[in-house]
């Protein structure tokens, strides 16, 4: 059985290094005179997605404007549900911390390489290699003035439909840690995954997948929303009742009040299947609100 109270620890020492490790990254920025937010709320800050996936996300429109120059930096709490059949594998958290540094025609790339190397300098995490698109390699091979190993990587672009740019990957003990991306060629957008800086330098354990499933919950909850039909609160539904089939707990009345709706589909189902033999599931589900393939104890 899952532990809430072990659940309940491992987010205290989580909370506690990974806070001190955004902590140094806004003195960091600070000292480089670079404007920093922390945001960590997963609201989206446009309607493309249901939650916030990418700490560019609400500057999308400074990106697109010719007329705009500007450094910003951020630690942007991010949800990204196509993670979800990936989380366990030690480097998927569905629900992580991006720290980020945008600059719109001001930053040059070899610039935004510098802080980045002089900033996991601070932390005692230089990269093992970094990868550059093949298109790139003879400009930006340079920029690293031999410090890191290079290699070439085709893989290495990046697009949101809209805007795209090459970019150079850093990479630690096989693990992707962040990325510096040149969108339109003019600008830098940059994002390092907290969690797996963390899990690096502190040898933080990864989550379990109901530790991950659990604390993705709540994230969405402290968010400000409810369990629904619709949208966000269709998907803090789903994973509430993952959490339950899976026999883990969340130690919220929204987690009570689905277990408890569970039991009472199972009820509705136990009472009304001799009288629909043969029914196929979408009919149980559009008919009766019944997902035969998610009931428990059926």
């Amino acid at each position: 059985m899952y532990s809430a109270q072990a659940h309940k620890r491992l987010k205290e020492v989580a909370f506690d290094t990974a806070g001190r490790l955004i902590q140094n990254y806004r003195d960091f920025c600070l000292s480089k005179g670079i404007d920093y937010a922390c945001i960590s709320s997963v609201q989206p800050h446009d309607d493309s997605t249901l939650f916030c996936s990418a700490g560019m996300q609400q500057y999308k429109p400074l990106f697109s404007d010719p007329t705009y120059k500007g450094t910003v930096a951020n630690s942007q709490a991010c949800l990204r549900m196509g993670d979800l059949d990936e989380i366990g594998d030690g480097t998927h958290f569905l629900h992580f911390t991006m720290l980020g540094l945008f600059s719109f025609r001001q930053m040059t790339v070899g610039e935004a390489i510098d802080f980045w190397l002089d900033f996991l300098g601070t932390l005692g995490l230089g990269p093992d290699h970094v990868t550059i698109h093949p298109d790139k390699l003879g400009e930006w091979t340079s920029l690293y003035r031999g410090r890191v190993p290079i290699k070439p990587d085709p893989e290495c672009t990046w697009s949101d439909g809209n805007i795209s740019g090459y970019c150079t990957e850093f990479y630690k003990d096989g693990i992707e840690i962040g990325n510096i991306v040149n969108p339109l060629g003019t600008c830098i957008d940059v994002g390092f995954g907290l969690e797996r800086l963390d899990m690096l330098i502190n040898g933080t354990p990864p989550a379990t997948e109901l530790e991950t499933l659990a604390s993705t919950a709540i994230t969405i909850i402290r968010s400000g929303y409810v369990p629904g039909n619709k949208e966000q609160g269709y998907v803090l539904r789903k994973l509430l009742r993952r959490i339950y089939l899976m026999g883990g707990q969340v130690e919220h009345p929204f987690f009570i009040e689905e277990v408890e709706r569970q039991k009472r589909l199972v009820l509705r189902y136990e009472r009304l299947r001799h009288q629909h033999p043969g029914k196929s599931k979408d009919w149980w589900f559009d008919t009766h609100g019944i997902d035969l393939d998610l009931l428990k104890d059926v």
